[in-house]
């Protein structure tokens, strides 16, 4: 006589088991908030640099990181927040290259030449061409009508201001400059020429005339020596 074979006990459903046949798996809300993070900050900050702050939506901003607009909430908050956050990455980025660019003990006039060519570098970047200094070319906007942004524009001018002075003023205790050269008010205009730079590059000028005005710049605030 043939036994039948009784049907196997069912399984117990785990916690990773499928949802119920017919049943829609269940929505995901964007993307985590570990997606990337620096990586969409950067094409946030290129978009910014292009567009500036206003011109720049969030369906903009949703597009270029690939993150919808609760995921950018989530990782960087509203639209000014992530504004802010671009600007100090980029000013972060800036600080990082003219350190490197001004350190060691070469002759004044390198370090500067070094400081200039690493500047333009990023004025002369951009997805869609030269996008200038973000600084100059779209956050001294919003200044006018944001104190915090404001506050945060002249601590990055003067700290660039204060970085060319410093170098100067080690120039001129080297012998580098005359001892009658105004290390702060030779800072300023090194530091103005980076501005007018940026707003050169982001107007198309080619790198060859820019280097001349680097060139100029130096001859006339380093001298010869």
């Amino acid at each position: 006589m043939v036994q039948k074979n009784r049907d196997p006990a069912p399984a117990k459903p785990s916690s990773a088991s499928a949802a119920p046949a017919g049943a829609s798996p269940p929505k995901r809300r964007g993307r985590p908030r570990a997606y990337e993070p620096e990586q969409a900050l950067g094409q946030a900050l290129d978009l910014f640099r292009q567009r500036g702050f206003a011109a720049t939506s969030l369906d903009d901003l949703s597009a270029a990181t690939g993150m919808n607009r609760p995921s950018l909430y989530g990782a960087f908050g509203d639209k000014r927040d992530l504004y802010i956050k671009s600007f100090t990455r980029y000013r972060d980025d800036a600080r990082a290259r003219i350190t490197a660019a001004i350190g060691g003990a070469a002759p004044v006039r390198q370090r500067m030449k070094r400081l200039y060519d690493a500047t333009l570098d990023i004025y002369l970047s951009g997805q869609n061409g030269p996008g200038g200094c973000f600084t100059v070319m779209t956050v001294t906007s919003e200044a006018i009508v944001d104190p915090d942004i404001r506050a945060m524009v002249q601590d990055t001018l003067g700290e660039l201001d204060k970085a060319f002075a410093a170098l100067l003023r080690t120039a001129q205790k080297q012998g580098e400059l005359p001892a009658s050269a105004d290390p702060v008010l030779l800072g300023q205009l090194a530091a103005a020429t980076l501005h007018t730079l940026s707003i050169r590059a982001r107007a198309g000028t080619p790198r060859t005339e820019l280097d001349k005005i680097v060139d100029g710049a130096i001859d006339l605030i380093a001298g010869s020596h």
